[in-house]
């Protein structure tokens, strides 16, 4: 088996671009993302079986349901209120709001939308209840270092 395979233990370099079901770019990493096979890192929706057995050079696409990606829009996480109840920092869309409920929990929601009067914020991930269209370069397969070890396994990582 060559060394340039992806295997369980190897270092992967990749990238990628997720687009939703009309095509249009989501996110897209044209530097690369490294991670360590079979770890701790989480691949969205199978990133990672879709590339193992794979060499650098390598190119894969895949759909990802919002079960396997994001989950599903949940609608209990969007907020709409007037916009004199929003502090002026929050009145533009993009922005962010760290909100904590009664068990201390914290959840991070954006400015989604502003119309008459009103404004919404959601907490879901911006690609929740989306499928996904992912293409996954695989740009570089080697060992992994006890460097590569240390940076990379270190906790979960989710790319995405």
């Amino acid at each position: 088996m060559s060394a340039d395979i992806i295997t369980q233990g190897k270092l992967v370099s990749l990238t990628y671009a997720i687009r939703d079901e009309h095509g249009s770019v989501l996110e897209q990493h044209d530097v690369p993302v490294s991670y360590i096979h079979g770890g701790d890192a989480e691949l969205i929706g199978g990133m990672d079986r879709a590339v193992a057995g794979k060499r650098a050079g390598d190119a894969v696409e895949l759909l990802v349901s919002p079960e396997q990606g994001f989950g599903r829009h949940d609608p209990a996480l969007t907020f709409t209120d007037d916009i004199d109840n929003v502090p002026p920092e929050l009145r533009r869309l993009g922005a962010e709001v760290t909100m904590q409920n009664e068990a201390g929990e914290t959840r991070t929601f954006y400015v989604t939308r502003i119309e008459n009067g009103r404004l919404t914020v959601d907490g879901n991930h911006p690609m929740a209840g989306k499928t996904l269209k992912v293409r996954v370069r695989i740009e570089a397969v080697r060992d992994a270092t006890q460097t590569d070890l240390l940076a990379l396994s270190g906790g979960s990582h989710r790319l995405n």
